[in-house]
């Protein structure tokens, strides 16, 4: 025992050395990663989730074919494999439902309590009680906001900001922890509501795409992990397969009810979120789409005859432009072009310089959850101080009886506040900073106003909101970047069309559309499903041509300068996310060079020794083990004895083995019904249990086990001459844990498995951190 523990427990001690240098997070500068890395490919994946540097796992989305899954296969009934299509299709019914009814809640928590916020603020003044209004204001923002930061700090790390980042790794096929948890989906509705309703400058369009992907894992679970719902049915779904396809359906549902958008939330996981993809999770995320309108929808005929309180016409009824002539020329195709170029600029100076805050965020972070509050409650301050200042440094506009609604206005919402102006006269930049975002974006959208606005109030919003844009993301709030980088884009487009004046025939309020399209794809990189989005926000199909070639435009600009905004978070926050284009460097490095740079695989016997196991399970973090069986005879023509690669066992299935005591007191393999009377293959499902929990008596450490029945007979497999980019490509389509290396021949003594390759080893920078040689080589390529 002690000879076979050696080379473990050695290798084990470098990797605990190279995992201590990684969880230090402190002294981090801007210009390192927030992580530091090891550089060997094997060390234990770390990764920034919520609050704390956590350990990664890897999902298991490959079909572990043992004898247990085989027969469970072969004995199902027509009408449990009913049950089981009707189940998919009832729970993606009821994530639909219920993303529905929380979006609905959300908007009108939102509506009233910032309503309400505003009508008290408009009242003082009015009674030219300025400071008294400020104060109200400044005031009830921050203590909407302290409930938001004290909730995300003190209960659920992992509910601040989007969640967006997380969930595409997930559907990627990383294990993020506490991120779909009921305390976490509680945190994110409450906490959306604060941060949203303070007027921070940030959307709910990204927590109710986490709010739907949370909704999905519980329903597929069962319920919270403490009080999970034992029904024989939901056992179908105790898999990380079927979970990722209710989490996307989830995605799917957050986007439709954020935007009443059904075929963009479909599109937006198609093209942003998810990694794996077929044609009955398009059916199924659809269907769950166009549950969430039809909710949507009956709760805005509710609302509209006066229901709801200071709802009104806001909320979930989004940016109608559809009264508006659209009419352009083949000349129009030069601002629309330039809108575009502007976008793609624009948006990836954002992401360089959001880049560089979330990294000084970072490190005030890690000071500790005061240092959390400060830094929210500073910002909701700052914000608030802006909002209501601000106007004040603008000339009051006259009310033009051509305007097609009431002037001024002095309600909660409406195109032409007072504020501080006489009767007769509005002013033009309250009405974009003292409202909601959603009024906001709907004031600056107007159509048919080319004399609405000033331009140095349309200057002074852009600018202000690219300050928020770039200091409200990152703090300890459930935040969405979809409704902020809509803001600043509506801004620069309203300015390009009143620069272009009587040389334009498109109207301003299609240029503010435009403006906002182009920095959404400059910043998120996305094309199909934003153009969809909007086509469905804005309600004009005459609008499609020019917004694809501005989406297109703006794209490609952004994509010269850096990676999308998603991708960078990945980045920061450490998540082993694999790309779906390797490198082109990864063509000239085969799978066995990487195998070379790791230790030595780690393989079992099919009938293995408890000790040896034993030793195995508490020297390593391994999560699965090849299984060998010595001198197996094979096919005649060849010798007289080989090794056999029977195949792969994971780690929690040795611990379930042990757990059971399934132990033999002489070495022999079992028979079928052996094994079915001591597990089930729901059993085996579960990825829960601990070496550290197991008790083993020195007695039972002499025994045997057979793994035989527990191993997966069929694992995924690449020859050592295979490029790494054509490794990486199988990995990540199929969505492996694990990719076994075997040898390109077949020798005696020569093992039938060469490695393993993890996730972890196929990640670009980890590759290059073990062969530094690349690294100069692909930079002298791009000179």
């Amino acid at each position: 025992m002690e000879e076979n523990s050696n080379p473990v427990a050695r290798a084990t001690q470098a990797h605990m050395e190279a995992d201590e240098e990684e969880r230090d997070p402190e002294s981090n500068s801007l210009q390192q990663p927030l992580l530091k890395r090891s550089r060997t490919l094997s060390s234990s994946p770390l990764a920034l989730v919520g609050a704390k540097v956590s350990h990664i796992e890897s999902l298991d989305y490959e079909i572990n074919e043992n004898d247990l899954f085989k027969h469970d296969w072969r004995s199902r009934s027509k009408v449990q494999v009913l049950q089981y299509i009707f189940l998919k299709w009832s729970l993606a019914c009821l994530v639909g439902l219920l993303t529905g009814l929380i979006a609905t809640l959300i908007n009108l928590a939102v509506e009233n309590i910032a309503g309400y916020k505003l009508l008290a603020v408009v009242s003082f003044i009015e009674k030219d009680r300025y400071l008294q209004g400020f104060l109200y204001f400044t005031g009830v923002n921050f203590l909407l906001t302290l409930v938001a930061a004290v909730l995300c700090v003190c209960f659920a790390p992992t509910a601040a900001g989007p969640g967006i980042p997380e969930i595409k790794a997930y559907l990627n096929g990383v294990d993020t922890p506490n991120m779909f948890g009921a305390t976490t989906l509680i945190v994110k509705i409450i906490g959306s509501i604060g941060a949203v309703a303070a007027g921070l400058d940030l959307g709910k369009e990204g927590p109710l795409v986490h709010i739907g992907s949370c909704i999905a894992s519980l329903l597929g679970q069962g319920g919270p992990d403490n009080h999970r719902i034992k029904w024989q049915w939901l056992r179908y779904f105790n898999n990380d397969r079927d979970r990722r396809d209710l989490i996307t359906c989830g995605s799917s549902s957050g986007v439709c009810a954020a935007f009443r958008a059904p075929v963009g939330g479909v599109l937006f996981s198609l093209e942003e979120v998810a990694t794996w993809w077929r044609s009955a999770l398009l059916w199924r995320t659809f269907f769950s789409t166009a549950v969430v309108v039809v909710v949507l929808r009956a709760f805005i005929e509710i609302c509209t005859s006066g229901k709801c309180g200071l709802f009104g016409t806001g909320g979930l009824i989004m940016f109608d432009v559809s009264n508006v002539p659209v009419r352009y020329h083949v000349m129009d195709i030069i601002p629309v072009t330039l809108i575009g170029i502007i976008g793609g600029i624009l948006g990836g100076l954002y992401n360089h310089i959001l880049h560089k805050v979330l990294r000084l965020y970072n490190l005030i972070n890690q000071k500790g959850k005061m240092h959390k509050l400060l830094l929210a409650l500073s910002v909701s301050v700052f914000t608030s101080v802006c909002q209501y200042c601000l106007p004040f440094l603008v000339d009051c506009k006259a009310c033009d009886p051509s305007f097609p609604e009431t002037c001024p206005t002095n309600g909660r919402s409406g195109n032409f506040k007072q504020f501080n102006c006489p009767n007769g006269h509005y002013n033009d930049l309250a009405t974009l900073l003292l409202t909601t975002n959603d009024d906001a974006v709907r004031n600056i959208f107007s159509s048919n106003t080319p004399t609405e606005f000033q331009p140095s109030s349309i200057l002074i919003f852009f600018i202000l909101y690219c300050i928020l844009g770039l200091i409200t993301f990152g703090i300890a709030v459930p935040s969405g970047l979809f409704l902020p980088i809509i803001l600043m884009g509506s801004a620069y487009g309203r300015l390009l069309g009143m620069a272009m004046g009587s040389y334009t025939n498109i109207d301003q309020g299609l240029y503010a559309v435009l403006g906002a399209a182009s920095l959404m794809a400059g910043s998120m990189r996305m094309t199909v499903s934003l153009c969809v989005i909007f086509l469905e926000l804005t309600n004009n199909l005459l609008l499609l041509p020019i917004t694809m070639i501005v989406l297109l435009i703006a794209k490609t600009v952004g994509d010269s300068f850096n990676p999308s905004i998603y991708e960078i978070i990945l980045e920061l926050k450490g998540l082993p996310f694999l790309d779906a284009h390797p490198e082109p460097w990864m063509r000239t490095l085969t799978v066995g060079e990487l195998i070379d740079a790791k230790p030595p695989v780690i393989t079992l016997s099919g009938i293995e020794k408890v000790s040896q196991i034993v030793d195995v399970l508490r020297n390593t973090t391994h999560n699965g083990f090849p299984v060998l069986d010595e001198g197996v005879v094979p096919p005649s023509g060849l010798a007289n004895v080989a090794t056999e690669l029977h195949g792969l066992i994971l780690r929690a299935h040795l611990v379930l083995a042990l757990k059971k005591k399934w132990f033999l007191q002489e070495k022999r393999r079992t028979e079928e019904w052996e094994v079915r009377e001591k597990f089930s293959w729901v059993e085996l499902a579960e990825r829960e249990g601990k070496i550290e929990e197991v008790a083993v008596t020195s007695e039972e450490m002499e025994m045997y086990i057979d793994l035989h029945p527990l191993t997966n007979t069929t694992p995924y497999t690449v020859i050592e001459s295979m490029s790494v980019a054509k490794a990486m490509v199988l990995f990540r389509q199929v969505g492996l844990r694990h990719l076994l290396v075997v040898p390109k021949y077949e020798a005696a003594g020569v093992s039938p498995v060469v490695g393993i390759l993890t996730r972890q080893d196929l990640r670009a920078f980890n590759i290059l951190t073990a062969f530094p040689h690349l690294e100069r080589s692909k930079s002298g390529q791009k000179h």
